[in-house]
């Protein structure tokens, strides 16, 4: 018995050894150049610059309200919530920040209170800073992020308390410079595929592929990324997928069942290969990106200030990758 638990144990060595020994390896070749941008993403002056505080006060004010009139552009309010987002501090203390950065530059400018700005997210429009022009290829997915409830750690340890509730993160992703190109929160019931046609609706670019996982085989997906003119879809079929449209059929052969006849012919290993399926992963990776820096939780309470706070921490994710990104290659 004790021979054969070691034959086992020796067998099992093996095999972790052969897989560690197949795994790739990368390494960056402009760590340089990378190191510094990683740097640079704790400057102020990056996310608190001239421009945005030349441009701090609205050029004209609108009409005298009850209890006070606009006195903030909408990018100081962005900037605000920016710099919130970016060193992880609340309403409270990112105001005594903007109020102590004014005296050390000398600049004379007020500072919106943080009711002010809780108030303002609610309604305040952030773009999103992208350089791609285009033609790209489009990753698309989704995450969930945190709202109530206890962490993973406490529901291991002591089970649940209370419920938990998340919202979903939608993204479409630049496969070549995983930039950020649209997103969209929405309530956890929200169907992965129905926000196709919204995301690439947002998507300035010209969309030359899309790519997604599973969850995206529908029709309404096909539907909308054949209307903007996508070219190539690389979604996979569900493995019990039938033709939607058969080779009498005076139409044209559906995308779909063409990715269906070749997996059929080469397999689905083999059609991921050649298909580029696996650049979908970049999709995800930005999700990690996404996680390690903002965290996986939203601090606001209402869907509207959440959809504002996912989108500025997108935007200053996107201000990130513009600085730089690591360029790796595989090791032979």
């Amino acid at each position: 018995m004790k021979r054969r638990h070691n034959q086992r144990s020796k067998a099992l060595a093996l095999r972790r050894a052969a897989k560690r020994a197949a795994k790739a390896q990368y390494r960056v070749r402009n760590w340089a150049a990378y190191n510094q941008s990683l740097v640079k993403r704790g400057s102020l002056t990056l996310w608190i610059s001239d421009d945005v505080l030349a441009a701090w006060q609205p050029t004209t004010r609108g009409p005298r309200l009850r209890g006070g009139q606009k006195q903030y552009s909408d990018g100081a309010m962005e900037c605000m919530l920016m710099v919130k987002a970016v060193y992880h501090l609340t309403l409270r203390a990112t105001e005594g920040l903007a109020q102590s950065l004014c005296q050390l530059l000398k600049v004379d400018v007020p500072v919106p209170d943080y009711t002010t700005v809780c108030r303002r997210a609610k309604t305040l429009t952030v773009a999103l800073p992208t350089t791609a022009t285009g033609p790209i290829h489009a990753v698309l997915d989704s995450t969930g992020l945190k709202i109530f409830g206890e962490g993973e750690w406490k529901v291991r340890q002591h089970g649940y308390s209370q419920r938990r509730t998340w919202r979903k993160l939608h993204l479409s992703v630049d496969e070549a410079t995983g930039e950020i190109q649209a997103e969209e929160l929405t309530e956890a019931s929200v169907d992965d595929a129905e926000m196709t046609e919204t995301l690439l609706d947002q998507t300035t670019a010209e969309v030359e592929q899309v790519s997604a996982d599973g969850a995206y085989d529908k029709e309404k997906v096909y539907t909308a990324a054949q209307t903007r003119g996508v070219a190539t879809i690389t979604i996979p079929p569900r493995r019990n997928a039938h033709i939607w449209q058969h080779g009498n059929c005076a139409a044209s052969p559906h995308p779909r069942d063409v990715t269906l006849r070749r997996i059929r012919d080469v397999g689905r290993k083999h059609w991921k290969v050649e298909s580029g399926y696996h650049r979908r992963s970049l999709a995800e990776t930005t999700m990690f990106r996404f996680k390690t820096i903002f965290g996986d939780r939203l601090s606001a309470r209402e869907l509207a200030r959440q959809k504002t706070e996912a989108r500025i921490k997108c935007a200053a994710l996107n201000r990130m990758t513009a600085l730089g990104m690591p360029e790796c290659y595989r090791v032979v």
